[in-house]
């Protein structure tokens, strides 16, 4: 299924059109994919500056595997897990990459030998992971509701922990870092929450929450080109987009799909457009592009 519809910003009528593309097809997982993450990086190579993008992809099949982002091509897997993995992520320089499994654990590996560096155990099924920007700490969450905080100059050191809800256990389906100090989790009540991690006050911890309705499936936070950053949230049967910087609401679309059990949604570079996956009737998948 299909929705055509701007997105945050308004889409000029090309002028030619564009000859069909064939796509890139990756086999090697044998069950669904949970998540996927592009990473861009720049290699300095005989004084000029080359970019170079990876594909990383969280699977059900309990290896995530890392590929080259321009051809496709396998590079390794990050063998270990014993469950689902259903998060993943490259760290900026991708240097290290972070999963998140069912197996009630979290892994740390070298993305370029494909060891294992640290694991760190959780007491129920994890289901998202994020890096810090300056890759010095790593952001988790899942089924407990509890956002924990991890220092990689110390991963022996207990994590920070924050409690999504003191009255009711509210599962964690996304976390994503704003900045170094701050992380937003995505919580299946509704509601984002803005924590400050290094607020040593638990009064003063929780900075923001922002209500968004139904159960949060996705969120992805990306920067346009004019500066503003913007908050994708896939909930419900919508995808809605934030100024994260008010919190204001720019467009939301009614989506022929639904995020009540798995999918999600991601904003192009450019702002002009989206593409989103999710569920409909009879429980198969569908995909969405506006």
């Amino acid at each position: 299924m299909a929705a055509v519809a701007p997105a945050v910003e308004p889409t000029p009528t090309p002028a030619t059109t564009t000859g069909r593309q064939i796509p890139i097809v990756c086999p090697g997982h044998t069950r669904p994919l949970a998540e996927l993450q592009f990473c861009s990086i720049s290699e300095n190579d005989s004084d000029e500056k080359q970019q170079r993008t990876f594909l990383i992809s969280a699977c059900h099949d309990k290896m995530p595997m890392l590929r080259d982002g321009a051809t496709g091509d396998w590079i390794g897997t990050f063998a270990g897990h014993k469950g689902a993995v259903w998060s993943c992520r490259l760290d900026p320089a991708a240097l290290l990459a972070g999963t998140a499994s069912g197996d009630f654990s979290v892994q740390v590996w070298d993305a370029i030998t494909g060891q294992s560096l640290h694991s760190f155990p959780h007491k129920h099924v994890v289901k998202t992971v994020d890096w810090s920007l300056d890759s010095k700490r790593l952001a988790t969450g899942g089924h407990e509701g509890v956002l924990r905080i991890f220092d990689m100059s110390q991963p022996k050191k207990e994590p920070l922990m924050f409690d999504q809800s003191s009255e009711e256990k509210v599962s964690i389906s996304k976390c994503n870092w704003l900045d170094n100090s701050t992380v937003l989790a995505a919580g299946e009540d509704g509601n984002i929450r803005f924590w400050n991690v290094d607020e040593t006050d638990p009064s003063k911890q929780l900075t923001k929450v922002l209500a968004v309705g139904e159960s949060i499936r996705d969120i992805e936070l990306l920067t346009l080109s004019s500066g503003k950053r913007i908050l994708t949230v896939a909930a419900g049967e919508k995808v809605t987009f934030f100024d994260i910087a008010s919190g204001q609401q720019i467009k939301s679309h009614k989506m022929p799909i639904h995020f009540k059990v798995e999918g999600g949604a991601s904003l192009h570079p450019s702002g002009k457009k989206f593409i989103a996956g999710g569920g409909r009737r009879g429980g198969s998948m569908a995909l969405g592009a506006g």
